[in-house]
């Protein structure tokens, strides 16, 4: 009695010793051993080891193993094969940059370590597994971030003799069980829809986070003959105005209103305007500016009210949207808007087949060349793709499509990146000829596992799900990683370091 430690699994148990005996020694771990400690995460990573030994972080790792059973249960139960496929594979255009491994045997070429199993799995397709699934360990040479990692876990799935709605219904079963077995929480299905268009028009994303409003507003028509040339100039070139209302935020500081300014130049756009709607007047850095009927028209567009704050930019079309999804969560944050244990499953679909890329001056897949068309008509400003993605608070989960399976589209594809006959062959031609022997109409899906385990374990850092995870710069502190080869080594394979070129 008096002696309990509710604190450990084992506080009620008391042990009487007749004898005690060293197994080993430890010396004095460089930090305690327990949560709400605040560490250093770079120390945390050299020692993870012994951070993987505090209760929050066993607790992540046995969730982590907890889902990863639930999906296989879920796919085992319904009759999908897991079937493993390459590490050491041909480097093809996934949209990232590959590692790379070069071959001992096979002087001069290299293997990639594959983005996704995408192409074997639809090979698998052609050759008569048609329920595939596979958790597969995937590697990209990517910029690094809170909520992505270089070396990831992914589940990937494909099916044949499916269309959209084949593939929604799997996922969104096997969602729906996951979060009741690890959370026991229901989630409500069929999810809600909304088209890339929608998504762009509405929250100027394609990952937006609907648990809340702040839905934006296109004020192109408003200022296109305004005599507010930071405006007019921006719609004359080509640009567009868009803004969104908060509630209850004419009342901040100057400074907090002046703060959102550099907040959206953070965020890649040329500056903010903000208009403040209070007790009846509206005032602004830029009201001379300003006639009546735009700041009129304004209110009525973004519906703002009395006490209202509006914050609008003005820019290319893609700065625009991405410096107003950063200030619509940045707000709904600052002013509580966010419902905590809500979870919002979304599908995005019907995105463009293509997109233009300002770096390389040509056409570029928006997912992979092998998603099919919503029709023939490949226009590359008009075609969409029967493609979708999961979104879920804000995160996109993963994407997927349904593939092309006519040799005749995909010729027609390729036409439009640009690739001649020879390049597909050379790039894709181990697909095509395996294309000419008979593919069914197959889609699927892939999702990233770290992603989906980061939301189940409530935390925003990728690193805290994954056992022994690299920096931001991409560097592992436990081990040394990377480390500078042996001259033997270099010369096995045959390659040498070179100094990149100066700039001039």
């Amino acid at each position: 009695p008096g002696t309990v430690n509710p604190a450990l699994a084992t506080g009620e148990i008391e042990v009487a010793a007749d004898g005690i005996e060293v197994l080993t020694e430890s010396e004095t771990p460089p930090f305690p051993i327990e949560d709400r400690v605040d560490l250093d995460e770079a120390l945390r990573l050299k020692y993870r080891y012994l951070d993987l030994r505090r209760p929050e972080m066993t607790g992540i790792m046995r969730l982590r193993h907890r889902a990863l059973g639930s999906i296989r249960r879920f796919f085992d139960e319904r009759g999908f094969v897991d079937v493993e496929t390459p590490m050491l594979t041909k480097s093809t255009p996934e949209g990232a940059r590959d590692f790379v491994v070069p071959s001992r045997l096979q002087r001069g070429k290299v293997y990639a370590l594959p983005q996704s199993p995408q192409q074997f799995k639809q090979l698998l397709m052609v050759a008569g597994f048609d329920r595939y699934y596979q958790i597969a360990r995937c590697m990209r040479d990517e910029d690094l971030r809170a909520d992505r990692h270089w070396e990831f876990t992914q589940l990937d799935l494909e099916m044949s003799f499916v269309n959209e709605e084949d593939v929604y219904a799997v996922l969104e079963s096997m969602f729906a069980r996951l979060w009741s077995e690890i959370l026991g929480v229901e989630i409500s299905t069929p999810w809600p829809r909304l088209t890339y268009e929608e998504s762009m028009a509405r929250f100027g994303t394609d990952h937006a986070d609907t648990r809340y409003g702040l839905e934006l507003a296109d004020l192109t028509k408003v200022f296109a003959g305004s005599s507010f040339r930071a405006f007019s100039q921006v719609v004359a070139d080509g640009g567009e105005v868009r803004g969104f209302a908060a509630p209850g935020a004419a009342g901040w500081p100057r400074r907090d209103l002046d703060g959102l300014i550099q907040e959206a130049k953070a965020r890649g756009a040329a500056g903010l305007v903000w208009i403040a709607f209070e007790g009846g007047a509206a005032r602004s850095p830029v009201e001379k500016h300003l006639s009546a009927d735009e700041v009129l028209a304004v209110r009525e567009a973004t519906g703002a009210g009395d006490g209202d704050l509006v914050v609008i930019v003005a820019d290319r079309p893609s700065r625009v949207g991405v410096a107003l999804d950063g200030l619509r969560r940045l707000l709904a944050e600052r002013l509580g808007l966010i419902p905590q244990g809500r979870w919002d499953f979304t599908w995005i679909t019907d995105f463009p087949m293509f997109e233009w890329s300002e770096d390389e001056g040509k056409w570029v897949a928006k997912h992979h060349p092998f998603t099919m068309p919503t029709t023939e008509d490949l226009d590359p400003a008009r075609a969409k793709a029967r493609a979708y993605d999961i979104v879920l608070n804000g995160y996109e989960l993963g994407s997927g499509s349904i593939r092309i399976h006519r040799p005749d589209i995909q010729s027609k594809v390729f036409d439009v990146l640009g690739l001649s006959r020879a390049e597909a062959e050379e790039k894709f031609g181990h697909m095509l000829e395996a294309f000419r022997y008979g593919v069914p109409p197959h889609g699927g899906f892939a999702f990233g596992l770290d992603r989906v385990v980061m939301m189940l374990a409530g935390t925003e850092n990728i690193r805290d799900v994954i056992a022994f995870p690299k920096t931001s710069s991409g560097q592992e502190l436990l081990t040394g990683a990377p480390s500078v080869p042996s001259q033997d080594q270099l010369n096995l394979l045959g390659i040498r370091f070179v100094e990149p070129p100066k700039r001039s």
